[in-house]
């Protein structure tokens, strides 16, 4: 391969052909390989199999959300993969009425996904969306819920994006690229009719995709493009599905922002003059951003993540020094009331909130160590109510604590660190210590609660997240330091991180293993090649680390959406800038860590031939004796088996992984 007068030799550029007999082979033989490896553990797998199980209440439901006068919820029976979609009408203790068991669509599939339905306006009827392989094509289906029998024909290889207008038979849905994968259409479909469905909107930029969404008053639906760092919003009124959407601002270079209504007008969150975002208020039409008017002003130290609006109130998503905050404000007078929080370290978000019209928020909180709760916050009492907490059979949250340090990067940029860990730890440098990185998209990692590593915690392992920039924890400029030119940084904050804990005494420095998947999977690749020496094993989940093969070709998924992020390596500088840290291109002639390394066939997000390229050219390359193990899921895409109980396998796997190289074999 040649550009810029460069060129790169790619032996196992092969690998990419999908249906080639070598291929499969090849993947299979890799499986066959990590099982014999891991035989060994075949005792401690199975019990920490049996650990992770025993965390999962089997008859757990979700508490309703109210939408109409039913109480919605889905809920699991024991032994059952998947969830029952449920409602009840009036009151909680009514009769139940089955919306849909996903377990008797998954039956005799490999894969299954089937989120929470869309509920008509009149709760007649539901737009279920299912995928049955893992790649995200998912078909739509509408279900007459007074029949129990499904209306017309499914709409086939949508995203599964879908919206009811207020008419109950009109159904605006987005559709994808059969190749590149973009959300390039939304279409419009009447039920009963035989007219194809109609094109509402092509988005013809490729660095753009598009998506419907309906606003909480249910007044208008949005059709929202999107790219990495611009945004356009185009309106239709609810009531009139059939009339042409108006662009609500046109699209600007680095302009991002989103709009909610808010009955009396349109919010706009946007960046315009506010790197941090601001709140602006504006009429209920297409408007120029002069027509603006402040309502929540621009603050350097304050991330606004989202707003939410409610008839009386409306909720601020922030975050402050990398904590998730939440505040409600009064509509009427503008009070300003922050939830308290008790952990030091914790994940605040707003829940499902359908009803526009509710005296309450619903707030979801988690910490570390603390599972997640449900909580209702009432307007009138200004109090915190709570209504359910996650049920974690066989775990006792008093014997866990969280905690937060900060390291100092080598540019002098402090980098918040969340710890979990058994209470009674010692930092004494004799503990074994996982530390997960992600570092990119602006996506910050919270420091959500999980049920599963516990099996670590209880083995003596300490668990940190590096909260490295490329995210946006400590705010817009978070992200904008970890991407493109400044990719760098992401990789070298993961770095000094390890060794500021290493320094604090946390963890033994030869019993540190490390984690990431999909964009933190390129982290792991990039740690590795620059500092083998920190890790003893390395975990990289379906990892993005072919960075100049991919975002050269135009025809993979999600390639051109992703200029923004990495750099478009067909400008030379971009090019040289991501050579210096693609994992794939800069694996050499050096001892390295032991991998396990794990991979999707139909994922669509990573192609499969990425992570099984670089285990091969890791095993051509590599000095040393340690352990290349590809594990390949070859009927699941990019987030892995689809069943509650089944996805627990590649956990046990990974686990089991690091209690080997650690010499605890039960």
């Amino acid at each position: 391969m040649e550009i810029h007068g460069l060129q790169r030799n790619d032996p196992w550029f092969w690998m990419k052909e999908r249906e080639n007999p070598e291929l499969l082979k090849h993947l299979s033989n890799e499986n066959e390989y990590v099982e014999k490896v891991l035989a060994p553990m075949k005792d401690t797998r199975e019990k920490i199999l049996g650990e992770l199980r025993a965390r999962i209440k089997e008859d757990d439901s979700t508490y309703p959300f109210v939408l109409h006068g039913y109480h919605y919820y889905k809920r699991f029976e024991p032994k059952k993969e998947y969830p029952i979609y449920a409602r009840r009408k009036g009151s909680r203790s009514a009769t139940e009425e089955i919306l849909l068991d996903v377990n008797v669509l998954a039956a005799g599939k490999e894969y299954t996904s089937v989120p929470f339905p869309e509920i008509s306006p009149d709760s007649s009827k539901i737009i279920y969306a299912a995928d049955f392989t893992g790649r995200r094509f998912y078909d739509l289906y509408v279900k007459d819920l007074k029949t129990g029998k499904l209306i017309g024909k499914p709409i086939e290889k949508t995203t599964g994006n879908a919206e009811w207008a207020n008419d109950n038979k009109t159904i605006f849905y987005a559709k994808q690229h059969p190749e590149t994968l973009r959300s390039q259409w939304i279409y419009r479909h009447e039920l009963g009719s035989a007219a194809p469905d109609f094109l509402v909107y092509e988005e013809k930029e490729d660095t753009f995709g598009v998506q419907v969404q309906k606003s909480r008053t249910d007044s208008f639906l949005f059709l929202a493009s999107y790219s990495t760092l611009s945004n356009e919003w185009r309106i239709i009124d609810a009531n009139r599905p059939l009339e042409a959407p108006v662009v609500f601002l046109p699209r600007e270079k680095e302009h991002e922002y989103s709009i909610e209504d808010g009955g009396d007008g349109f919010y706009v969150a946007t960046n315009w003059k506010a790197k941090n975002f601001r709140l602006m208020k504006a009429p209920h039409r297409a408007s120029k951003k002069e027509e603006w008017t402040v309502v929540v002003p621009h603050r350097s130290d304050v991330l606004l993540e989202g707003v939410t609006f409610f008839k009386t109130h409306y909720v601020l998503s922030e975050r402050v020094k990398g904590q998730t905050m939440l505040t409600v404000v009064t509509r009427a007078s503008g009070k300003s009331s922050p939830i308290p929080f008790p952990d030091p370290v914790f994940v605040a978000s707003v829940d499902t909130n359908p009803e526009y019209d509710a005296p309450f928020l619903r707030y979801r909180y988690e910490s570390l160590s603390r599972p997640a709760t449900v909580f209702d916050y009432s307007f009138m009492t200004e109090k915190s109510e709570q209504r359910k907490q996650q049920e974690v059979p066989t775990f006792d949250a008093s014997l866990y604590e969280s905690d937060r340090v900060w390291a100092t990067a080598r540019d002098g940029t402090a980098v918040p660190i969340s710890l979990v860990y058994r209470k009674g730890f010692e930092k004494n440098a004799k503990a074994p210590m996982l530390i997960y990185g992600y570092g990119s998209y602006g996506s910050s990692m919270e420091p959500w609660f999980q049920r599963d590593i516990v099996s670590l915690l209880d083995r003596g392992f300490v668990y940190a997240m590096a909260h490295i920039r490329g995210g946006s924890e400590m705010g817009r400029h978070w992200y904008d330091n970890g991407k493109v030119m400044h990719k760098m940084n992401t990789f070298t904050d993961f770095i000094d991180c390890t060794e500021h804990l290493i320094k604090l005494r946390y963890a033994d420095p030869k019993r540190i293993y490390a984690e990431g998947a999909s964009a933190g999977g390129l982290l792991m690749g990039a740690v590795a090649n620059m500092r083998p020496d920190l890790y003893r094993g390395i975990n990289a989940g379906v990892p993005f680390v072919d960075v100049l093969t991919t975002m050269l070709d135009d025809s993979i998924p999600l390639t051109t959406g992703e200029y923004d992020e990495w750099g478009d390596p067909r400008k030379a500088e971009n090019y040289k800038y991501i050579a210096q840290y693609s994992p794939y291109d800069n694996v050499k002639a050096q001892d390295y860590p032991h991998f396990l390394i794990t991979s999707g066939l139909h994922d669509s997000q990573v192609q499969y031939w990425e992570p099984t390229k670089w285990a091969a050219k890791l095993r051509k390359l590599k000095t040393n004796g340690n352990l290349v193990l590809l594990f390949t899921e070859m009927d699941a895409g990019h987030g892995g088996a689809s069943g509650r109980f089944e996805a627990l396998k590649q956990t046990a796997l990974e686990y089991s992984f690091y209690l080997m190289l650690d010499g605890q074999r039960e």
